[in-house]
């Protein structure tokens, strides 16, 4: 992500050196799963990554292309994710309040 001074830019993806996806908002990183806003762990699993013990390379744009047969899945998929959060907020804010019996 893009930032400066310590403090990072959350409304900016810096996908690579080409692509930058500007104008995130920031209620998309209020959408959380496992205590983690689902942006960021997404962000993270689409990194490369070499297992010391192993030498294995875990690789999401291999995978992309091996798999999916879609170079720009991880892309889309970034994309995807801004798009559920931000749809699963608005959804679970418009819920009617949960009233619970007391027992």
């Amino acid at each position: 992500m893009a930032g400066g001074g310590g403090q990072k830019d959350r409304t900016t993806i810096v996908y690579n050196e080409h692509i930058k996806i500007s104008d995130i908002p920031l209620k998309a990183y209020e959408y959380v799963v496992n205590g983690k806003p689902a942006l960021e762990w997404v962000m993270e699993r689409q990194t490369i990554r070499k297992d010391k013990a192993s030498g294995i390379v875990n690789d999401s744009n291999r995978y992309a292309i091996e798999t999916v047969g879609d170079a720009a899945y991880p892309f889309k998929l970034l994309l995807r994710i801004v798009r559920v959060s931000m749809e699963t907020l608005r959804i679970v804010e418009n819920l009617p309040r949960l009233e619970l019996a007391d027992e």
